[in-house]
């Protein structure tokens, strides 16, 4: 009976607004619980509490002392992020429930291992709130798929990131990116390795992409953090009476929809080709490339509004040369038609509600720029 008793308080607790979802990653409904810190997780982030040595239990399916239940009543999400969440910095990245273990993996253990956020003035300072950052990270190859070691740095105070094709640095860097556009977004199933980080960047009125992955996944976050840290700068300079309500979003972005679809050409006759795309949802772009691992993109499609003569819709197109698949989207612009193929039905659906999500948006004055910049570089 006791136990019976106890798990009704629990599931009591796990209703309130402060307790009903995940203290981590947010999921809705969380089933377990950390008895150690006194917080509500979802099964996911139950597993990392697990592997830091926190004792975790089933709400639902577990025995529950009662001085356990006295303690998550005493406790809960809201007074445990007061604690270990006092003082995150508004560029640290959150992790939400749908992204990659290495983030959320690697926000438990700053929280509650390492203490980050609990106020205290750390010494020496935590590397991502230095406003420098230097070290090796594995990169891709331009035009192969291996992967070499090359240093990096990246500088706030110039916010620029660089990176060295030798570990030789006489002959100066390879490339030095400006944070300006820079983006970055883990990709760990794309580039094969759990800390996959894909950089993106314009270079010369054309998107650029780099793939780097490091071995240890705190060190892949303080590079992933620290980029955000010099991006969040540099968007308080750019945009210095803009609340972090609105700066923390333009930060860094994952993009809405990828993936392969089959493209013609303008007279929608010539033969159908297999290419990458990505929808890049904040810049209203549609990207592709050849392939998804391609450090350029081959073209660029701006995604306007009904208004200003876009549209997306289903179609059957009147040639079918060279292609395999049978899902059609037209994607139509001031300018031209342009008629993509999908797979199956699922992928179709997925393209075109993504599409008609961004062409919803109103434009802002920065897309108006952005569209006549594409339209003149045609």
């Amino acid at each position: 009976m006791t136990n019976e008793r106890n798990k009704k308080i629990l599931l009591e607790l796990v209703k309130q607004p402060e307790n009903s979802r995940c203290a981590d990653c947010g999921a809705p409904e969380p089933d377990w619980a950390s008895y150690k810190i006194g917080v509500f997780v979802c099964l996911n982030c139950s597993g990392i509490h697990r592997s830091l040595s926190s004792r975790v239990k089933s709400i639902r399916l577990d025995f529950w002392e009662d001085d356990l239940v006295e303690f998550m009543k005493s406790t809960g999400n809201a007074n445990a992020r007061a604690v270990y969440e006092k003082a995150v910095p508004p560029y640290y990245y959150r992790p939400l429930e749908n992204d990659c273990n290495v983030l959320r993996d690697q926000w438990i253990r700053a929280k509650y291992q390492r203490m980050e956020f609990n106020g205290v003035t750390k010494y020496p300072p935590l590397a991502y709130t230095t406003g420098f950052h230097e070290g090796i990270l594995w990169k891709k190859g331009k035009e192969n798929m291996q992967f070499q070691k090359r240093k990096f740095v990246l500088s706030e105070r110039e916010f620029t990131l660089s990176y060295y094709n030798k570990e030789d640095e006489s002959k100066g860097p390879k490339a030095v990116i400006a944070i300006k556009d820079l983006n970055a977004t883990f990709q760990p199933q794309k580039i094969s390795h759990p800390h996959g980080l894909q950089i993106t960047y314009q270079d010369e009125n054309k998107t650029r992409n780099l793939y780097v992955y490091h071995e240890s996944a705190e060190e892949i976050v303080i590079w992933y953090n620290s980029i955000r840290a010099a991006r969040y700068a540099y968007l308080k300079t750019a945009y210095p009476t803009g609340s972090d309500e609105d700066l923390v979003p333009m930060i860094t972005r994952n993009y809405l929809k990828e993936g392969y679809m089959e493209k013609t050409g303008p007279l929608q006759k010539e033969s159908f080709r297999k290419r990458w795309f990505i929808l890049d949802s904040q810049n209203r772009k549609l990207l592709y490339f050849k392939d998804q691992l391609d450090a350029e993109e081959l073209g660029v499609i701006f995604i306007g509004t009904e208004s200003n003569g876009y549209s997306v819709r289903e179609c059957v197109p009147k040639h079918t040369r060279g292609n395999k698949w049978k899902c059609g989207i037209m994607v139509e612009t001031p300018e031209r038609q342009f008629v993509f193929m999908c797979e199956q039905e699922r992928e179709q659906k997925q393209w075109l509600n993504a599409l008609r999500k961004v062409l919803s948006r109103p434009m802002s004055p920065q897309d108006y720029t952005a569209q006549a910049h594409i339209r003149h570089k045609k």
